[in-house]
């Protein structure tokens, strides 16, 4: 009896020593998985504010706190909530606590409201969760009075920091721009051409970004500047001409400001791989696949001169096909015509997407028809182009890319001009002759993960 009692106390030694402290280490772990979600969410919103296309104002209007700084930041709910929720329980509950502070550059930051920090937070915003959880249940190791209740006293927390990069101006603080090649980019090729803020008249025939530094042509957010501003997409092609061709306009108008803008596009050459992910029910060969998916092989190698081809034996408009293949995959991919797409909100600022019935995420009972999200088929990126102030019929046959649009499709006119109504939500330029290796993502104003893991 003696020998099975001392048998005994060293078998629930070892069990409270494995599975005690295993117990620590897995906590340890959900604390450190709650950490990075909660950082890349914050970093993701940041992201698709337009936060970092408001470099100059950002910080005295206001805007910036109600993303990240004030009473009630936007982004900084949205990383205790997730940090919160129930996939992401510590210890089978909830963090005891949640921080989330805000910082300039790769370094992160100690503030917990981002329109204290100058202009280089718009160019690579940090975000930074600490999220800790208290009071950890024990199973084995009370019974030896160790801790006199099935909870420890002990802690575990884990910190994690996310950044957003936006290429804009990147070389503004004494080094060299550094570019951004995002991948899934639809193959609009734009003028590098604002169609214009109609409260500023100054804002007609602008740029969106210049092509020295990168630098944002209007920064801010609308109605003083690009981020939130409304146009048409539409080919820069003759209607009713031969089907699968686009034939320029002569003289191409390029774009027309004021209200109701349109931004002509000229239709990109695509690798002819299959693109990936390509949307139930869109075709999934051709052009009309690198719009309802992701074309990852077709590179836009963005302050390469010359590198991107454009290709006008595609039917991007309405010809003599019902419908153009832009405004036929266009409306796939977003579920327009449906009454299920997502819907993108931009007053109050800062902009919020509403999940539609058809989102894949509402499909699956993740969230529920109107809830807010993070992602959407509808946003998409597209390139901008270095071109000429009136685009012409004898381009080259490469054009050099400048930067990209992050814009949102709002509607789709399937039946008459093949208007695809997009809302700028952010901007990015890396100048006509970066030499930097570029920052990849799948996104204009990629997001990362800079903790070690």
């Amino acid at each position: 009896m003696a020998l099975v009692a001392i048998a005994l106390a060293t078998i629930i030694a070892m069990a409270a020593l494995s599975i005690d402290i295993g117990t620590l280490y897995q906590a340890k772990a959900e604390a450190q998985r709650a950490a990075d979600a909660a950082a890349l969410t914050a970093a993701r919103l940041i992201s698709i504010s337009g936060l970092t296309g408001d470099p100059t104002n950002g910080s005295a209007d206001g805007t910036w706190a109600a993303t990240c700084g004030g009473a009630t930041p936007y982004a900084s709910q949205a990383a205790i909530k997730l940090a919160q929720a129930t996939q992401n329980f510590v210890a089978g509950a909830p963090a005891s606590t949640v921080t989330v502070t805000y910082g300039a550059g790769n370094a992160g930051g100690a503030a917990s409201d981002c329109s204290t920090l100058g202009a280089a937070f718009a160019i690579n915003p940090t975000v930074t969760v600490t999220v800790k959880r208290i009071n950890l249940p024990i199973f084995f190791a009370h019974i030896f009075s160790l801790f006199n209740s099935t909870y420890s006293g002990i802690s575990v927390s884990a910190t994690a920091t996310a950044e957003a990069y936006n290429s804009s101006a990147s070389g503004s603080g004494g080094g060299s721009m550094i570019p951004v090649q995002p991948r899934c980019v639809k193959p609009w090729i734009i003028p590098n051409r604002d169609p214009g803020n109609p409260s500023n008249p100054l804002f007609l025939n602008s740029f969106f970004v210049a092509t020295n530094n990168g630098s944002i042509g209007n920064p801010g957010i609308y109605p003083n500047g690009l981020i939130g501003e409304n146009f048409n997409l539409n080919a820069d092609c003759t209607p009713g001409g031969a089907a699968n061709a686009c034939a320029l306009i002569t003289p191409s108008p390029g774009y027309t400001g004021g209200v109701g803008g349109v931004l002509r596009y000229i239709p990109a050459q695509i690798s002819g791989t299959p693109a990936a992910a390509v949307v139930s029910g869109c075709s999934t060969t051709g052009y009309q696949a690198a719009i309802a998916g992701c074309d990852q092989n077709t590179v836009y190698a963005c302050g390469t001169a010359n590198a991107t081809n454009y290709d006008l034996t595609e039917n991007p408009v309405y010809l003599t096909a019902p419908t153009g293949d832009t405004a036929t995959a266009a409306a796939c991919l977003t579920n327009y015509g449906t009454g299920g797409q997502d819907t993108l909100v931009t007053t109050p600022y800062p902009f919020k997407i509403e999940a539609g019935f058809n989102n894949p995420l509402v499909q699956k009972g993740v969230v529920f028809d109107n809830d807010v999200v993070t992602t959407s088929n509808s946003i998409v990126t597209i390139p901008i182009f270095d071109s000429p102030a009136s685009t012409a019929t004898a381009l080259p046959a490469q054009v050099t890319i400048v930067g990209f649009l992050q814009v949102f499709i709002n509607s789709v006119d399937t039946t008459t001009t093949g208007n695809v109504n997009v809302t700028v939500m952010n901007v990015s330029g890396c100048s006509n002759s970066a030499t930097n290796p570029a920052v990849n993502g799948t996104s204009p104003v990629p997001v990362r993960l800079i903790t070690p893991p």
